[in-house]
């Protein structure tokens, strides 16, 4: 599992999907807030006059030098949800990144959002 202090260091750095292909640049990571483990990155994709960022899950993703490989195709990333690049991701289009990737989305008990900033 990849640690949140050390993919910190990543930010910046090439996402690629399995094949190598660059997917865009890491901007930020996501934490399950059940778990406190990284869960969903952020990467900036688009032109340089209109980039976006979309969310990628982080499981089986495998850090190498001056890359994250995510276990996600370059289109299907690309085909997510995306917000502006000072946006924040609204908790009622948080279900919408979990089943864009066909993973479950459960809220918090108290109906609290999942996906949290460190």
């Amino acid at each position: 599992m990849i640690q949140v202090g050390d993919i910190r260091e990543w930010r910046t750095h090439a996402v690629v999907d399995p094949g190598g292909h660059k997917i865009g640049t890491l901007e930020a990571i996501y934490v399950d807030t059940g778990t406190d483990a990284p869960s969903m990155a952020t990467v900036q994709v688009g032109l340089p006059t209109r980039h976006r960022l979309v969310f990628v899950p982080l499981d089986r993703a495998v850090v190498g030098p001056g890359y994250v490989k995510v276990a996600y195709d370059r289109s299907l990333v690309k085909a997510c949800p995306a917000i502006g690049t000072d946006d924040i991701l609204p908790a009622e289009d948080e279900a919408a990144v979990f089943k864009h990737y066909g993973l479950d989305y459960k809220p918090g008990a108290g109906g609290e959002r999942r996906l949290a900033r460190p």
